[in-house]
């Protein structure tokens, strides 16, 4: 299907300057990500029915997408359908928008919610099959998918606010001094087998960059040191961290450099800072957010009203862009209303438009979470 006989709506044509006009940069990062990635997770039943997706809908948010700038794509075989969706988008925009114009980052490893598998064998098999969902000989990033549930676990506690990690409690979570190359266990072991046939893939042409992704800050550092210190393997290319730069939890910038210089991490992405749809006036029933956790939401949408989103969006977008190596920012878009929306977001913040009602907004949120003891706190995963 060729991109001219897509149907178009004026909520389809971008908003205030010409189809030439500024659009979202891409950063000075290695892999010069742009500030927004597109979340394709939207393109799952996690997030969307079956007759969203199969609409015309998602190829005009995508093509929208395109249009502001928006060209790095983050997806998975665990969305369901998503890759096949996004592969077939594309393909019917690819006049418009030829393969060498955009990123594609999918993630291996994880198939459902508890099923995993990284063996070497299928590591490779899951990464090809994702090269034909997507339509593409090869991808820009593929992420081991949710390490925390493979690895060997090593941390005092599973939920709550894990800063400590970073000082007093590093030994505990296996973060001390003398400790980088440190195997745990056979979870570890099965992690490092399978970065390293990411390796192969990458030395083979099929993949430009590896990393991992995962929710706990510290197993993702941990696991991050480990592969910079275990030869054969080079250090993660690209690492992905979701629910940690949101209104609720900010705790991200506080592992940065350890990140960066511990693990040598070359590029982080912040995702998620909506947490999954937590922030939002319907959480998904499937949340594994507590109960008093959703309240203390609940409440702070109250306190603020229905563009509750779009704050919270704000402030993640202002924290991404004011670190010193500004953060690709990953969200997942719906429909064109909800790119619009980012992309004014996004320019409240370079246009240094922020009014100060948005940031008694933030502070009057954050204590709403803080008094119910849960602002930069983390559910247990797994």
């Amino acid at each position: 299907m060729a991109s001219t006989s897509i149907h178009t709506l004026p909520s389809d044509e971008k908003d205030d300057f010409p189809i030439y006009g500024p659009l979202i940069p891409a950063l000075g990062g290695p892999m010069r990500l742009p500030a927004i990635v597109y979340g394709a997770g939207a393109f799952s039943n996690q997030y969307n029915s079956d007759d969203h997706i199969t609409s015309e809908l998602p190829l005009r948010t995508v093509r929208l997408a395109l249009r502001y700038g928006i060209k790095a794509f983050d997806t998975s075989v665990y969305y369901g359908p998503s890759e096949i969706v996004l592969g077939n988008m594309l393909q019917a925009l690819r006049d418009e928008f030829p393969r060498s114009s955009y990123q594609l980052m999918t993630k291996c490893g994880r198939y459902g919610v508890s099923k995993f598998d990284y063996s070497p064998e299928n590591i490779r098999r899951s990464v090809m099959q994702s090269l034909d969902r997507l339509q593409t000989n090869y991808v820009d990033t593929v992420y081991l998918h949710d390490v925390e549930f493979v690895a060997t676990p090593i941390q005092p506690k599973t939920s709550g606010n894990h800063a400590s990690a970073l000082n007093a409690d590093a030994a505990a979570y296996g973060l001390a001094d003398g400790d980088e190359a440190k195997i745990r266990g056979e979870g570890d072991q099965k992690v490092l087998d399978a970065f390293h046939e990411l390796q192969r893939m990458q030395e083979e042409g099929l993949v430009k960059n590896i990393g991992i992704t995962g929710l706990p800050l510290p197993t993702l550092l941990r696991l991050a040191i480990l592969i910079a210190h275990t030869p054969p393997f080079r250090s993660v290319d690209v690492l992905l961290s979701y629910s940690h730069l949101c209104l609720q939890n900010s705790t991200l910038l506080e592992f940065i450099p350890y990140f960066q210089k511990r693990a040598k991490v070359k590029e982080v992405v912040a995702a998620s800072p909506l947490s999954m749809g937590l922030l939002t006036p319907s959480p998904p029933p499937w949340h594994p957010a507590p109960p008093n956790l959703r309240q203390a939401t609940a409440d702070a949408i109250q306190s603020w009203g229905q563009d509750f989103p779009q704050l919270a969006v704000g402030y993640s977008m202002r924290k991404a862009s004011a670190y010193e190596n500004p953060l690709p920012l990953a969200i997942g878009l719906s429909s064109p209303t909800e790119v619009h929306e980012a992309v004014k977001a996004w320019r409240k913040i370079t246009d240094s438009t922020t009014t100060s009602d948005d940031q008694k907004g933030e502070e009057l949120v954050q204590k709403i979470f803080e008094k119910a003891g849960y602002l930069d706190w983390s559910w247990a995963s797994p």
